[in-house]
C-alpha cells in the first residue's frame, strides 16, 4: 500500500523513524517496512499513525483495488 510516510516525516521537522515508531507504539523496523511497501499496517494503525501527522487516513496511505500503486489524488503512480 503506497503512504506519505517518509514526506510527512520530513514535514514534521525530519522526524525519525525511531521517533514515530515511539508514538504509534511500533518499532523502528515496522515503520521502515510500512514506508517501503513490505508490510501493510492493521487499520488501528493506519489511524494512529495518520493521528499523529494530524491527517485523515487517506491523505497518508493510498489504496487500490487492482493492487497497483497510487498517488495522493488516487492517480497510479508511474513505474
Amino acid at each position: 500500500m503506497a503512504n506519505e510516510i517518509r514526506l510527512l516525516r520530513f514535514l514534521a521537522q525530519d522526524m525519525t523513524q525511531a521517533e514515530l515508531g515511539r508514538r504509534v507504539g511500533l518499532t523502528r523496523q515496522t515503520i521502515a517496512a510500512i514506508e517501503q511497501e513490505r508490510y501493510s499496517p492493521s487499520l488501528d494503525v493506519a489511524f494512529r499513525i495518520a493521528h499523529v501527522f494530524g491527517k485523515r487516513i487517506d491523505e497518508v496511505f493510498h489504496w487500490s483495488p487492482d493492487g497497483t500503486a497510487t498517488d495522493a489524488a488516487g492517480k497510479p503512480e508511474p513505474n
